[in-house]
């Protein structure tokens, strides 16, 4: 399954990247982010792998996340696994004019087991999920300024 979902955020590119370059403020927007621990590599730079465990209702979700790509603004990726889930993510930033940047992120999923059933039948499940992220990190740079 592949989608793109993008918004505007208000604020410069520059900012915008200041932000989002920052693993500390992953917590502050993130929902249910609980913690963020390398296991290896340079945190934040290409071939770094780190173990993020979050909270959602009351099940614990484990995944690893290893960088790809990162070349900010034009693109930072990475690969996020969990159980049952190969997740591909490539986000992107462009300047819209001195105070707007618009963020993009192309998802590209693969399933396995139970996952794969559920991506089935709730496929706008998990962009539904990847606009909430996008909304929670613009409301956590916007209220930075």
């Amino acid at each position: 399954m592949k989608y793109t979902v993008e918004l505007d955020i208000n604020l410069p590119i520059d900012r915008v990247i200041e932000l989002f370059d920052n693993t500390e403020n992953m917590y502050k927007w993130m929902e249910g982010l609980q913690s963020f621990e390398s296991l290896e590599g340079t945190p934040g730079q290409v071939g770094a792998k780190s173990k993020m465990v979050f909270i959602s209702g009351k099940r614990e979700i484990e995944m690893v996340e290893t960088i790809t790509v990162k070349n900010l603004p034009d693109e930072f990726s990475a690969i996020y696994e969990a159980n049952g889930v190969y997740n591909i993510v490539k986000n992107h930033f462009i300047a819209k004019g001195e105070a707007l940047t618009r963020y993009i992120t192309e998802q590209e999923f693969q399933f396995t087991g139970f996952m794969k059933f559920m991506a089935f039948f709730m496929p706008g499940a998990f962009k539904k999920q990847s606009m909430q992220h996008l909304k929670a990190f613009r409301t956590f740079a916007e209220s930075q300024g």
